[in-house]
């Protein structure tokens, strides 16, 4: 099964391993993908280009009007949103308007679904800027990745587009632990004759240490499930992510397994 991008600027609601009927936002252009990292293991592909204000953005108007008008279709049916996701075709957060955007949807939701979270999958690039960590507090589900512990293996996996420094996002993430759903993807396998592999042992460690720093109010493991745009990744198995989040509960961290 080949890689896919999203053509809508409102997508589904889909079934989703995390957060149930998901109404997904896509604040990136449709058919390209517009992200800050290059993950191995991207549903969308691999990231051809590096700066998402260039191009043709949805505008705060657009995203109203169109959620607005699916919202609607959807109250009162069986297809009811358990969440309003920001998602898509990249890293949502890169939008210009990302956080009036924010505004806007928390007043529909309060306003037509009560009932449904609002939550944003992001890699936590932008949390730089103020704008876009106040934004994340007022959300319900502020889902950040974490696909590793130590500098080497994440620039393996998600191949960050500019500088990273761990630890300059380790405290990023710390400010904002009262309100912070860490997501990690454990995987093994290669890319350019290299193995990779972030649940053994030493890695898996590396990764405890810094979720201790941080304090998350919860973590969401899982492994492959679509297909990636690296071809030789295993999925790592339900058994083996179990064991992985009964040492994450034991540190005093709510952990949940999505096999």
């Amino acid at each position: 099964m080949p890689v896919f991008l999203f053509d809508e600027l409102i997508i589904g609601p889909i079934h989703s391993r995390r957060l149930g009927k998901s109404l997904g936002v896509n604040l990136l252009p449709t058919h390209s993908k517009q992200c800050s990292f290059n993950c191995i293991y991207c549903e969308c592909g691999w990231t051809k280009g590096r700066n998402a204000l260039k191009m043709d953005l949805p505008t705060r108007d657009e995203v109203n009007v169109a959620l607005e008008k699916r919202l609607n279709e959807l109250v009162g049916t069986d297809a009811e949103p358990d969440s309003i996701t920001f998602a898509g075709n990249g890293e949502p957060t890169m939008h210009p308007q990302f956080a009036v955007i924010i505004d806007d949807v928390i007043a529909m939701r309060n306003n037509l679904i009560p009932t449904a979270k609002i939550s944003v999958l992001s890699n936590g690039s932008m949390l730089h800027k103020h704008q876009v960590i106040d934004a994340l507090m007022l959300i319900d589900n502020n889902i950040q990745k974490l696909d590793g512990g130590n500098e080497a293996i994440i620039k393996a996996i998600n191949m960050p587009l500019k500088a990273f420094k761990l630890n300059e996002y380790v405290e990023q993430l710390k400010r904002i632990h009262k309100n912070l759903i860490i997501q990690t993807l454990f995987l093994r396998g290669r890319l350019n004759e290299k193995n990779i592999d972030n649940s053994i042992s030493t890695e898996v460690n590396d990764w405890f240490d810094l979720l201790r720093k941080i304090q998350p109010k919860a973590v969401m493991i899982y492994s492959l499930d679509r297909a990636t745009p690296a071809h030789e990744l295993e999925k790592i198995s339900e058994d083996e992510l179990i064991l992985i989040a009964q040492k994450v509960k034991e540190i005093g961290i709510e952990a949940n397994v999505f096999g």
